[in-house]
């Protein structure tokens, strides 16, 4: 009687130890179905603004109306990004024609806004494509978030280069001045064969 009841002891536990086992099974299916979900696509967050850059651009309204609605393309649905699509594309129009600051009015980050909002509304047009496929609005959107990090990257090389001449406190245009030629040096004549054929 003795080694049956702790026969049954051990069996007990092995099957409680066993129940256990399946519930942290399901745990985790359930937590690795709510972090991946397939249907959703998720981007890698690009080049940001650095910090002398944020703030000079703090009072350039279309800006940072852009730059918050963006944060929703980093993980989103096929649903959600076309029925964003129209507005992302308002958004990027309004940036495109409104350059507040005097030292972004060049042609690299002028022709990179007009790549961004061309990208725009070519999603905004992929909302009246019925045959359109999740592959590509997923491609667009990638897109789209590759030139939005490549404006905050011109940005900022245009805001790093203010930096680079201020720490250094030179005048470019005194550089360019006292820039001198280094002279050559004298080059030797080459010694002609019937020279040395005289010598021997």
């Amino acid at each position: 009687m003795k080694y049956l009841f702790r026969f049954f002891i051990i069996i007990l536990l092995f099957n409680i130890s066993c129940s256990n086992n399946k519930k942290v099974d399901k745990n985790e299916e359930i937590i690795d179905s709510v972090i991946v979900d397939p249907d959703r696509f998720v981007s890698n967050i690009g080049e940001t603004l650095i910090p002398k850059a944020k703030k000079s651009l703090e009072s350039w309204k279309e800006y940072q109306n852009l730059d918050n609605f963006i944060i929703k393309y980093y993980n989103v649905s096929m649903l959600e990004a076309l029925n964003n699509a129209n507005e992302l594309a308002i958004l990027t129009q309004e940036l495109k024609d409104s350059i507040r600051i005097e030292k972004l009015e060049v042609n690299n980050v002028i022709a990179r806004l007009n790549v961004l909002n061309n990208e725009a509304l070519r999603l905004n047009d992929m909302v009246d494509i019925p045959s359109i496929t999740d592959e590509e609005v997923k491609e667009e959107v990638k897109k789209i978030l590759e030139v939005y990090s490549a404006v905050n990257s011109k940005i900022n090389t245009i805001y790093g280069a203010d930096d680079l001449k201020e720490s250094l406190d030179i005048d470019p245009d005194l550089l360019k001045d006292s820039i001198v030629k280094k002279e050559l040096p004298i080059r030797q004549r080459p010694i002609r064969k019937s020279r040395l054929n005289r010598q021997e």
